[in-house]
């Protein structure tokens, strides 16, 4: 088991992908602090954990929360005297609205959710994982639109580019203090969160449809699990500030 011992803290674990994530860092081993806003999303995944060799801790919240942020962090180290990990996976769309159709609400409400969040919890992390000798990892779950400007809204793009940003840019600061920080990209995945459109803007998904020459794979939460449980893991020692797509090829298209 490659995470026996380990804490690790999972943003947006009530469903899709970091339901899998934190499922798995269990499955391995790991104390696994779950956050997301629906309790009862978490008290089920700490059910389906049972048995496991780790487990699963709720920890119910808004992850744009700079107190919830903080709160997570400093669980993990009152649950587990220590952080190993942080992986935050946590986001939202924007219903693909390009510049012009973007209210200052929805805006606010991405960055708030898909980068000010991860910069609360990475600055608090950091600041713990400084403290340790054994260092520590982050995760941050991005997207091709974080590489790739075409593949989606224009609030949802900037907040992924800026966290492809932070990652590198804090992979270069701490590399001293022995935590690594990386950045997963995954493409389309299976998971509720296109279900929540209820707003999709016809120009923005019609331009991106129609730059899509081939038909687009769909992925599934574990694809994106086993990528974050790598990167996380001594396999990937020497992984830093890097930049791992997982999209079935879709941004070669």
């Amino acid at each position: 088991m490659r995470f026996e011992g380990k804490c690790v803290v999972v943003t947006g674990a009530s469903s899709g992908m970091g339901y899998r994530i934190a499922l798995d860092f269990a499955k391995e081993g790991a104390a696994v602090i779950a956050v997301a806003r629906r309790k009862e999303r978490l008290e089920q995944l700490a059910k389906d954990a049972e048995g496991f060799a780790g487990k699963i801790l709720p920890y119910a919240g808004d992850i744009s929360s700079l107190e919830v942020n903080e709160g997570m962090i400093d669980y993990a180290v009152k649950e587990c005297g220590k952080l190993d990990v942080l992986v935050n996976n946590a986001g939202i769309m924007d219903e693909f609205k390009p510049i012009t159709e973007v209210t200052d609400e929805q805006w606010k409400r991405v960055m708030d959710v898909n980068l000010t969040g991860p910069m609360y919890a990475m600055r608090k992390a950091v600041d713990v994982m400084c403290g340790q000798e054994s260092g520590g990892n982050i995760v941050n779950v991005a997207s091709i639109g974080g590489v790739c400007g075409c593949r989606a809204g224009a609030a949802y793009t900037a907040s992924k580019h800026a966290l492809v940003g932070l990652t590198e840019n804090t992979a270069y600061m701490y590399v001293s203090n022995n935590i690594r920080c990386n950045v997963i990209c995954p493409g389309g995945v299976e998971t509720e969160v296109m279900n929540s459109q209820t707003d999709i803007s016809q120009k923005g998904m019609g331009v991106i449809m129609a730059g899509l020459n081939t038909a687009i794979p769909q992925g599934k939460p574990e694809d994106i699990s086993s990528a974050v449980l790598y990167v996380a893991s001594d396999d990937a020692k020497f992984m830093n500030g890097s930049t791992i797509v997982v999209d079935g090829g879709v941004s070669c298209n």
